[in-house]
């Protein structure tokens, strides 16, 4: 979920505050693009990505996390100091954060955004891009709920990200537009060490070692 100015209140909540590092700080975006790229192909190899859907503000994930969605019109690089940059993996970064953090420590949207925004911003720098820059390329494309071209929502997307911002009306409006979707099959089978096993009452660990 990217933030636009056309609506001011979201904008205002969950748009990145950047401060330049402190004399003697490297940067906190200072991160490898190696290690970068093996992160998100580890993200695609445990999540589906589907863009054939309408996604106001760009893009957002199914309720069970196992599918991340960008909208169908949103094109997949730009051009930056004269080089093709795919963006696809920083949004995808942004949606795999937010969503683990909502659905498994039971983070509220709004500090599961903070966080998975850092990541993003971090993905952005890596590839030696600015922010700025990134983010004036996204405002191009954002749909917002009411938009004429807003036609086709799958109907598994999560509406968390979108309750804390628009009023029933609008809401209505975007279930109007609803289109089924299929629900895919994990491609990862989640472990935290320490989570109860379901039915058995053992750790994860436990159920492994049959203690």
């Amino acid at each position: 979920m990217h933030g636009t100015q056309r609506n001011p209140e979201m904008f205002k909540a969950i748009s990145p505050t950047v401060k330049p590092p402190r004399k003697g700080h490297r940067p906190e975006w200072l991160i490898g693009q190696t290690m970068m790229d093996h992160a998100v192909k580890a993200i695609r190899a445990r999540a589906h990505l589907e863009r054939g859907y309408d996604i106001p503000y760009l893009a957002g994930y199914s309720v069970d996390g196992h599918t991340i969605f960008i909208d169908r019109h949103m094109p997949k690089s730009f051009v930056y100091k004269r080089r093709r940059v795919l963006t696809d993996r920083f949004l995808i970064v942004h949606e795999a954060v937010e969503k683990s953090l909502i659905q498994l420590l039971g983070m509220h949207y709004l500090h599961a955004h903070q966080i998975a925004l850092h990541a993003e911003q971090a993905a952005v720098r890596a590839e030696g891009i600015t922010w700025e820059a990134y983010d004036a390329f996204m405002q191009e494309y954002i749909k917002v709920i009411g938009d004429e071209n807003l036609t086709k929502v799958p109907d598994n997307l999560d509406l968390t990200p979108y309750r804390d911002f628009h009023d029933t009306d609008e809401l209505k409006k975007m279930h109007s537009c609803l289109t089924p979707c299929p629900n895919y099959e994990p491609k990862h089978k989640v472990h935290i060490a320490g989570l109860l096993d379901a039915g058995s009452g053992k750790t994860s660990a436990q159920a492994v070692t049959g203690s």
